[in-house]
């Protein structure tokens, strides 16, 4: 209940389940595409997927599939709720730590729902989570700040699979 669904939808510009709260069971997939995603009209466009994993961990078996071959993680919490600033360490240490993925490739977004307080400065968060990038969305005041937040971190993960591509490929060469 933090919103991750409501963002998803957002950022790969869905209209599906607008309006109306229905939990995640398990997994949604999210497909889409930017075109000219690097900003100029001759660049590629790019095909996004992505997973809206259900906070519930009844789920927790479904986990490693969907872990699997993941270039980055968002976790999206709901700043108002202590018990999601507990939550988020076992995100973190599930979903990036145990996997072969960089801080870098982790965004933390604290979601602050309609008519929330929205308070954005006394947030605190324990060590490591401190250490990652933290977004503030407010999809009622500042939606094109938050979809441009999205975009960036989209980039810097486009850029560290370019960079491990041209890695590996010259060491083939080599």
């Amino acid at each position: 209940q933090s919103g991750k669904s409501v963002l998803a939808n957002f950022v790969s510009e869905s209209i599906e389940g607008i309006g109306s709260y229905s939990p995640t069971q398990g997994v949604r997939i999210l497909e889409y595409e930017k075109p000219n995603f690097n900003g100029n009209s001759k660049g590629a466009g790019c095909r996004f997927e992505l997973w809206d994993c259900s906070g519930d961990q009844k789920f927790e078996t479904c986990w490693p599939a969907l872990m699997k071959d993941a270039h980055g993680v968002i976790i999206i919490f709901n700043p108002e709720l202590p018990s999601h600033l507990k939550e988020i360490e076992m995100w973190y240490s599930c979903f990036v730590q145990q996997q072969p993925l960089l801080d870098s490739q982790c965004l933390l977004v604290a979601h602050h729902k309609p008519g929330s307080a929205g308070d954005t400065e006394n947030l605190s968060l324990a060590s490591p989570l401190n250490k990652l990038k933290l977004i503030h969305s407010n999809l009622e005041e500042d939606p094109e700040d938050v979809r441009m937040e999205f975009m960036k971190y989209f980039r810097s993960i486009i850029t560290l699979i370019n960079e491990s591509r041209e890695r590996e490929e010259m060491f083939i060469i080599s």
